[in-house]
């Protein structure tokens, strides 16, 4: 069997210093114990199970002695004390507090009332003045107290009512004087009366003169002549700035005029003939549009100037968006030696190359060959000489790009138009180069170049899209070998797009 336990809990007994077990036997010391509770020991030692033998081992509990206070504390450190300065302001304010030495709750009491007390004067919105008597005076308000006598002011700031005390109330006065007469000063009316000023107190500013000394002795006037005239410098230098812009910008604006004037006025569409403009009718509009409804192989029509075959599909570059192939550039450029020849009187005396010649002028290994060109203009071919034509065209190719260059005999020109105004010097000097030794091999002249001139048009029609250079390019030639200046723009494009197809048709250029 196992050691039997008991769960009793331990009684006050144990509490007893001199309490011993009955199980173990202890030293008992000599000196004297303090004991708490007075109990029998037999009373303890009486095992019993019931109810009132387990309740009379815990015994009454007494309250514990009360610490009697033999003399005066010193504060302590983190001011549960009270100061003697503590006790002065208590005893000034009429107040006993009943405890010299205070507690914690005590002492915030105080600190609370003092800061009210203090705040007091600041408060607004209150008029009411408490009259005390002068005997009730001296015995509960002594010479440092903080309670001292205040005066409602209305404040015509903002309409606020503040209570001030004597001394606040009287510097209140003479700074709001004061800053009237600031105010004033900085508007210009230092000359003007000063009667409407009325000082609040005998002790402030009564007149002008005085207020004037006073700003003297604050430097408020040195300070605010000092920023006028920074303010009135600064305006100034302001001023001739923008009067020095203004004059630049009207120089500029009548250099702008005199340049725009010193240009050479473009042609209007009503100086020039309308054989360029004529509208066409309704029966040459249907045809065309036959021939573009005919996508096919089907050939529509065949030049025999330059035995090319026009079918329904070559035609498709006519529509607008599509650009311009070899074979309608090179038929409309034969259709136009054929109206210089149909009507000489009416046009200049012109050579147009067709698109395969500049690349077989430059297709050498330095990039020029004129062997490779020199049997296209013999005169069992042309007929006439090219030292006889007012002007040669010779259409260009730039990978995507049409362009156009003239040897313009007539104006002693080599000229390069392109509708998005590049430029290109080195097809000019191959064409100078070129045109020398054609001179030179077909009539055996040595023609001198010395005083033609290398021109890139600028005052041209711009072309506004991908698409319509090779159009633009063939108005150049079709202007140019007319006489006329290039009086049209790229509204004109789909009117000589469809211009361009019904010429092609009828194998007639007007």
């Amino acid at each position: 069997m196992g050691a039997l336990t008991s769960n009793r809990k331990r009684g006050d007994e144990f509490l007893n210093l001199n309490y011993q077990s009955p199980h173990q036997n202890f030293q008992v010391s000599k000196r004297p114990k303090l004991v708490f509770m007075q109990e029998s020991l037999n009373q303890n030692l009486v095992s019993s199970n019931s109810t009132v033998a387990r309740i009379s081992r815990y015994p009454e509990r007494k309250p514990p002695l009360k610490r009697q206070v033999h003399g005066p504390c010193r504060p302590h450190k983190f001011g549960f004390g009270t100061a003697d300065k503590f006790n002065k302001d208590s005893s000034s304010s009429g107040i006993d507090n009943g405890r010299s030495m205070g507690n914690a709750l005590t002492s915030r009491y105080e600190k609370a009332k003092r800061s009210a007390f203090g705040a007091f004067r600041y408060l607004t919105g209150y008029k009411d003045v408490i009259e005390v008597d002068d005997e009730q005076e001296k015995e509960t308000v002594s010479d440092d107290s903080s309670v001292e006598e205040v005066e409602v002011v209305e404040d015509g700031r903002d309409g606020r009512s503040i209570v001030l005390d004597q001394r606040s109330l009287q510097s209140y006065k003479d700074e709001k004087h004061v800053v009237d007469v600031v105010e004033i000063y900085e508007k210009g009316e230092e000359k003007r009366n000063y009667s409407h000023l009325q000082p609040s107190s005998s002790s402030a500013v009564t007149d002008v003169k005085n207020a004037e000394k006073m700003l003297d002795s604050l430097s408020l006037n040195r300070e605010v002549d000092v920023v006028y005239k920074k303010l009135n410098q600064s305006a100034q230098e302001r001023n001739s700035k923008l009067k020095e812009l203004e004059f630049a910008i009207g120089l500029n604006e009548k250099r702008r005029e005199w340049i725009r004037l010193s240009y050479p006025a473009k042609q209007l569409l009503e100086d020039v003939p309308l054989e360029p403009f004529v509208e066409l009718s309704e029966e040459e509009e249907h045809e065309v549009e036959c021939a573009f409804a005919t996508a096919n192989r089907k050939v529509l029509v065949t030049h025999s100037g330059t035995d090319i075959d026009i079918t329904g599909q070559i035609l498709q570059c006519l529509r607008p968006g599509a650009w311009l192939n070899d074979e309608v550039i090179n038929v409309y450029l034969g259709l136009l030696k054929e109206r210089e020849k149909r009507e000489p009187h009416k046009f200049l005396k012109c050579h147009f190359f067709n698109t395969f010649f500049y690349k077989k002028l430059t297709s050498g290994n330095k990039g020029y060959d004129f062997k490779a060109a020199k049997r296209w203009t013999t005169m069992k071919k042309l007929g006439y000489a090219l030292i006889d034509c007012d002007k040669i065209f010779v259409p260009i190719h730039q990978q995507i790009h049409w362009c156009l260059a003239v040897i313009n005999k007539r104006d002693k020109k080599f000229q390069y138009l392109d509708s998005l105004r590049g430029r290109d010097r080195k097809v000019l000097n191959n064409l100078t180069k070129y045109y020398v030794e054609e001179v030179k091999d077909k009539s055996g002249k040595d023609i001198d170049l010395s005083d033609w001139e290398l021109e890139f048009v600028e005052d041209l029609p711009e072309q506004e899209n991908g698409y319509d250079c090779g159009m633009f390019m063939l108005k150049y030639i079709d202007f140019y070998s007319r006489g006329l200046g290039l009086c049209f723009d790229q509204s004109c494009m789909p009117y000589f797009r469809v211009r361009t197809a019904k010429e092609i048709l009828r194998l007639r250029a007007d």
